[in-house]
């Protein structure tokens, strides 16, 4: 189950990080967010970047668990930031929460698989 998670997880960071990369105005637009100014365009590329490769991370780490074991833990630390970010702007009113509960329910469960699921220990 745990490997079939993580593949998941990366699955849906690959998709995010081609959708910023290759379509971020029909992305955000889709998700209901405004349009970005072309110069914002880079920065997102970089946060594309990062989505895919990160993503790649997981399929490989679905492979052998217990080998990458502070890579899983990491993207638990992810989605905490994630989540503190998401409640942090909907509560000031920034960012309506009819766009936030979606990330953020994906933060919650991606943070709790990654942070506090049992990893198996390495073979010594």
């Amino acid at each position: 189950m745990l490997k079939l998670l993580l593949r998941l997880i990366g699955t849906i960071q690959i998709v995010l990080g081609l959708a910023y990369l290759f379509a971020p105005d029909a992305f955000l637009a889709s998700m209901g967010h405004s349009i970005p100014p072309a110069d914002i365009h880079y920065p997102l590329a970089m946060l594309a970047s990062r989505f895919l490769v990160y993503g790649a991370g997981f399929w490989l780490a679905a492979a052998a668990p217990e080998k990458n074991r502070l890579l899983i833990r990491l993207m638990g630390a992810i989605q905490l930031v994630d989540l503190a970010a998401g409640l942090y702007f909907t509560a000031n009113g920034t960012v309506a929460l009819g766009l936030t509960a979606f990330p953020m329910f994906n933060a919650i469960w991606i943070g709790l698989v990654t942070f506090f699921w049992p990893l198996p220990r390495q073979a010594v």
